[in-house]
């Protein structure tokens, strides 16, 4: 049952809250506005959807209305970071400040975000207590080609690979053995892929708890325990898009949901509401099966392998393109059937075999699971219909890492008849695209929308710069000059640069060029952990951080360490993203208005927020594409942004940048 409370309890409580924040807080009539519309809301069993500008407050103006009606709650945010965020810093404030009156909260992350201790005893060799001192041959069940990321000549190199792989699994279980949470966000060092994979499990293959021997001490049904007692469970997205695919079993029961970073709900709801498919997921299977099953039976095992590789043939000759429509791919489709019969058999041979031994218990609950999850999602990629689109993604070195993967077109039928019954929601971002409620499919009867612009004062602190004088991004020179660019750029502004680029390929080649021509430290992406990451680029002053997609939204850094934001080129969607060309074949001749536009216009609007994210701050957004002042379409993209100056000239952006580390210093 919903609390009464009035929109002075509203105010009131607010204030109680933010005059705990450091500097004593300040009132801030949009956060204010906003708090009293999300209670309101959430009483009337009216969904919201809530536009909150930079500097808003958005995440106390849900978490206060939330405390002070007493209900049961999911806040599901774009990332883990924006996870640990309201986990570290906001929901303790919260709980600070308004004492027994505070709800009680918890954190709930994906299975496989946590260490499983059932699989780190099991490679490292555990028995009673003892420990195997060298997991290296524990390991040989994956190939060089899994282990290695950059294969170089060499006779030792793929020996020496699998050693620091090894290395990384004894300091993940070590790290295990005395951690509370078994979280992988609490580590200090970035593991190989591999290593994180040997000692940790998802929910397509877990058994739970009851089945498990290490059930008593799993970290990740432990995060399940707190988060069934907790008011406000705090998770991703992608894993609520795994709790609306599995009718709801995967959360604690809720009566709201807060979908924070709202822009991004479409495109997780319709990854997690598909299906996927690799090769990797067979062979792991009969590497699974193999040691559990008889004699008689392991060569059925065989038969799985077989399977992967013709699937391997199969979608390399069909990768980057969309397959299993109306009926074409023949060869595909009954490899699918074939793949269906297959695990099935392994799935009757598993449950008759009499393999001795409780140690098997778990590794055969794990095999089962596998393969059901395996066998369910053969039969989706089997009934591709016309609301679905199938296509071959390839990924890696040389992409080499080929995945059948399934979504649905459009995700708004799907959440009115699974989600919008069960839930009162508010949805909030700093940039809401136009047409969210009818794309997520919200009741039009009981949905409302407002927007709360920004108390921060962009106009007087913030310039945005286009870099109208490079030359076009597909000429060959585009790269040489936009690397001199930031150079500059960079220069100016005294490091203190977040450069966000819309490509791997593009982060890189740019940190190889400037990595030691710039007079400052220089971090990419994937140098450290994303969490720690960011610690260093902000203790550090004066120190740069190169970084691609993930970069550009939940990144907070206020002060002195950032003053210039670069983008690299607009970010527009790829032309061949599978789920797209679907949406824009049906959206007929305007689908480059309708697709399109609106999603570069939110995600540069996401990367330019970066920038000012206090009222002291101030800096420069630095577009390095000529076409946000050229193209007919750019008045889109400029409404977007927040109301800053703008210019084309070098010689103004390089004297506001310098004026920028003069106050900088002053202070």
């Amino acid at each position: 049952m919903v609390n009464d409370v009035s929109p002075e309890e509203v105010t009131d409580q607010l204030r109680r809250v933010t005059r705990a924040l450091p500097g004593g807080g300040e009132d801030r009539s949009e956060q204010r506005q906003m708090a009293q519309a999300i209670a309101s809301a959430i009483a009337q069993n009216r969904n919201l959807v809530v536009q909150a500008g930079t500097g808003t407050g958005k995440t106390l103006a849900y978490l206060v209305p939330l405390a002070l009606l007493g209900v049961r709650c999911v806040v599901a945010t774009a990332t883990k970071a924006l996870q640990d965020q309201l986990a570290g810093k906001d929901l303790p404030l919260l709980a600070s400040s308004l004492g027994d009156d505070a709800p009680t909260y918890a954190v709930l992350k994906g299975r496989a975000n946590y260490l499983c201790m059932q699989r780190a005893h099991e490679v490292m060799g555990i028995e009673a207590g003892e420990e195997d001192d060298d997991p290296v041959e524990a390991l040989s069940l994956f190939s060089d080609s899994e282990v290695e990321d950059d294969r170089t000549d060499g006779a030792d190199k793929g020996h020496d690979i699998r050693r620091g792989f090894a290395d990384d699994v004894r300091r993940l279980v070590d790290w295990g053995l005395h951690s509370r949470t078994g979280d992988r966000s609490e580590l200090d060092f970035e593991p190989h892929p591999r290593a994180w994979a040997a000692v940790s499990t998802t929910s397509r293959e877990c058994p739970g708890a009851f089945k498990c021997p290490s059930g008593p001490i799993c970290f990740a049904e432990r995060a399940k325990e707190r988060a069934a007692e907790a008011d406000v469970v705090v998770v991703n997205t992608h894993l609520y898009a795994t709790d609306v695919a599995g009718d709801r079993s995967v959360l604690p029961e809720h009566d709201v949901l807060i979908l924070d970073e709202a822009h991004e709900v479409e495109d997780v709801m319709t990854a997690g509401l598909g299906a996927e498919l690799t090769a990797g997921r067979f062979r792991a299977l009969a590497a699974a099966a193999r040691s559990l099953l008889d004699r008689d039976d392991r060569e059925l095992c065989d038969g799985l392998v077989k399977v992967a590789d013709d699937l391997d043939r199969a979608l390399h000759a069909l990768a980057g393109e969309r397959v299993l429509m109306n009926g074409s791919d023949p060869e595909l489709v009954a490899l699918m059937d074939l793949a269906i019969g297959r695990v099935e058999s392994v799935a009757v041979a598993l449950r008759r075999s009499d393999s001795a031994g409780d140690d098997n218990v778990p590794k055969r609950a794990r095999a089962l699971i596998s393969a059901g999850h395996l066998a369910e999602d053969l039969m989706h990629m089997s009934d591709v219909d016309e609301d679905h689109v199938a296509w071959v993604e390839s990924s890696g070195s040389g992409g080499r890492n080929l995945t059948l993967r399934l979504s649905p077109i459009e995700v708004g039928s799907m959440l009115a008849e699974r989600l919008w019954p069960a839930v009162t929601a508010v949805l909030t971002s700093a940039t809401v695209p136009p047409s969210i409620e009818r794309r997520l499919g919200l009741p039009a009867d009981r949905t409302d929308r407002m927007d709360m612009g920004s108390p921060f004062p962009f106009r007087e602190h913030a310039l945005l710069y286009c870099s109208k004088h490079l030359p076009d991004r597909r000429s060959p020179d585009f790269d040489s000059q936009m690397h001199e660019e930031i150079e500059r750029l960079v220069l100016a502004a005294g490091g203190r640069t977040l450069a966000l680029f819309t490509s791997w390929r593009a982060m890189r080649n740019a940190v190889e060029e400037l990595g030691t021509k710039l007079p400052f430290k220089l971090w990419a992406q994937d140098d450290l952990p994303k969490p720690k990451l960011l610690r260093e680029f902000t203790d550090e002053e004066s120190s740069c951080l190169f970084a691609t997609m993930s970069f550009w939204q939940g990144v907070d850094v206020p002060g002195a360490s950032l003053s210039l934001v670069i983008v690299d080129r607009l970010p527009f969607p790829r032309p061949d993203d599978p789920v797209l060309q679907a949406r824009r074949d049906r959206a007929g001749p305007g689908a480059f208005r309708v697709i399109d536009l609106p999603r570069a216009a939110t995600l540069l609007a996401q990367g330019a927020g970066r920038l000012i994210r206090s009222h002291e701050d101030t800096g420069v957004v630095a577009v390095l594409d000529p076409r946000l002042a050229k193209a007919g379409y750019r008045q889109v993209l400029l409404q977007s942004l927040p109301p800053m100056r703008r210019s084309t000239d070098p010689e103004e952006v390089v004297s506001f940048l310098k004026e920028t580390v003069a106050a900088v210093a002053a202070h």
